[in-house]
């Protein structure tokens, strides 16, 4: 009965000591929302007619994740 209240007591300190982060506020979910939009965008002028700009856009995609990737990387170290 005392092991489960001290694991508790040291997981309500964990939270507690936690920073508030919302989902949005996280730098991985920056990327992907950056990403999905440049997916949209990308479509949108492809079918609207502007093929080579969508072409052009779309390529933002990989580029945009393989930056957060190397970002996210070296934060982490």
């Amino acid at each position: 009965m005392n092991d489960t209240h001290e694991q508790t007591t040291r997981t309500s300190a964990k939270q507690a000591h936690a920073p508030a982060r919302g989902l949005l506020s996280s730098p991985r979910t920056f990327f992907f929302a950056a990403a999905f939009l440049s997916l949209l965008l990308s479509v949108g002028l492809f079918f609207s007619g502007d093929r080579e700009r969508g072409i052009f856009v779309g390529i933002w995609v990989p580029s945009i994740l393989s930056a957060g990737t190397l970002m996210l990387i070296r934060r982490d170290r």
